[in-house]
């Protein structure tokens, strides 16, 4: 058994393959069994568990990748959000860098049990955090030809995977992922493998929609061939995604910045919005979570107030509230909590948000109304508590003391 981070692990007794379908609102799946575009997923949800889980709040890709493989919330291992401001220096910064990792990661452990371990990631900000400290293979689809023995465990993943180094912004560097992870399977055999795709087909396609089911379908057969090969796969996601705009179908946001100039005074407030990240186009840095740093001796509570009153904020708390609530670092956050509803998302200023490259009605995440995730196993789970409330990384849990 494993211990990591207050939580015990059995060791793998099967090749273990855990996937992180970035964006995947539990809709997607459903939308695309029903019409038959998952046939291998259809087959999966009649003999093994089709559940859905909890995933973290903010409901960004940084911070519910690393609970994933570290089997808790932000409040232990730091990861709070993909972008943040840090007090100490008085920058803002991307939280990319291994420093802000305050806990170990259960691949980490795996690999020092004697476990071989593989990573691909869609994105390479990621691929630091995931690998840290971990002895095995860790690489990119959008680094891939850059990749070496030393720092990734494995050299000439192009010529393994016999596909070109895809597009940030296209559905290649998800389907990059998962044909890495069978060509992995079928020529290393890892013990452990984990999968984190991109949620560019997310952003852009509502589920039922063409986009989207040929997405899923390509998925589909990558994960039938995993099945194939004799592996215990979980299935979840780091968040959902809802469409984000008004009637008029333009996007529906609160430009939060803006809003703190005009009570506050201008600059008084510093408004951080934790989706922001070097991959903006398909979101416009518009999300549904957003962190506000003031002065000392501000009226916190005067303002957690107004703020509540605004049209399209789903709930506004003070750094301890929101900390307890979404089980975040309170040193890692600011004063005061935003979280915009289901339509609605936060911006900074009206001036700093570039739209021009959104080719279809914005769609985004980052509140509670994305926080339902997929958490599908391939296998039966005797012995689990149906009362349990499930989270997203409670999936190597499922996967290592539940499925094998």
């Amino acid at each position: 058994m494993l211990n990591v981070n207050n939580r015990s692990y059995k060791l793998p007794a099967a090749p273990t393959v855990v996937v992180c379908v970035d964006g995947c609102e539990p809709d997607y799946l459903a939308q695309a069994v029903a019409t038959g575009h998952m046939p291998w997923l259809k087959r999966t949800l009649a003999k093994g568990a089709g559940l859905t889980a909890d995933c973290v709040v903010p409901s960004f890709t940084n911070p519910n990748n690393l609970s994933i493989v570290t089997g808790a919330p932000p409040s232990v291992h730091g990861i709070c959000g993909n972008y943040l401001f840090d007090m100490e220096s008085g920058t803002e910064v991307m939280m990319n860098d291994p420093k802000w990792l305050r806990a170990p990661t259960l691949l980490a452990a795996l690999a020092d049990a004697g476990k071989s371990v593989a990573v691909v990631t869609a994105k390479d900000k990621l691929r630091k955090l995931l690998g840290h400290k971990m002895k095995g293979i860790c690489f990119s689809s959008e680094k891939a030809d850059q990749v070496t023995l030393e720092e990734n465990g494995i050299a000439d993943v192009l010529g393994l995977v016999g596909k070109p180094v895809p597009s940030v912004y296209s559905a290649d560097l998800s389907e990059f992922v998962f044909a890495a992870g069978v060509k992995l399977m079928q020529t290393r055999r890892p013990d452990v493998m984990y999968l984190s795709t991109t949620d560019y087909v997310q952003h852009k396609h509502a589920p039922g929609t063409p986009g989207a089911n040929a997405f899923y379908t390509m998925m589909d057969g990558y994960l039938a061939q995993l099945d194939e090969m004799g592996c215990v796969i979980v299935l979840t996601a780091d968040h959902g995604m809802n469409a984000k705009v008004a009637l008029d179908g333009t996007p529906d946001v609160i430009y939060l910045q803006d809003w703190c100039d005009k009570a506050l005074g201008t600059g008084v407030a510093r408004v951080i919005l934790p989706i922001t990240d070097p991959y903006v186009v398909h979101h416009g840095a518009l999300g549904s979570f957003a962190t506000i740093y003031l002065p000392a001796g501000s009226d916190v509570a005067g303002l957690v107030t107004r703020l509540q009153e605004r049209n399209g904020m789903e709930v506004v708390l003070t750094r301890e509230q929101a900390a307890a609530k979404f089980e975040l670092p309170a040193d890692r956050i600011g004063d005061i909590v935003c979280v915009s509803e289901r339509f609605t998302v936060i911006g900074t200023s009206a001036s700093k948000h570039d739209l021009s490259g959104l080719d279809a009605p914005l769609r985004s995440h980052g509140g509670m109304s994305e926080q339902r995730v997929p958490l599908i196993v391939n296998r039966p789970l005797p012995g689990l508590d149906g009362e349990r409330r499930l989270r997203n990384f409670d999936a190597f849990d499922l996967a290592l003391n539940y499925a094998q």
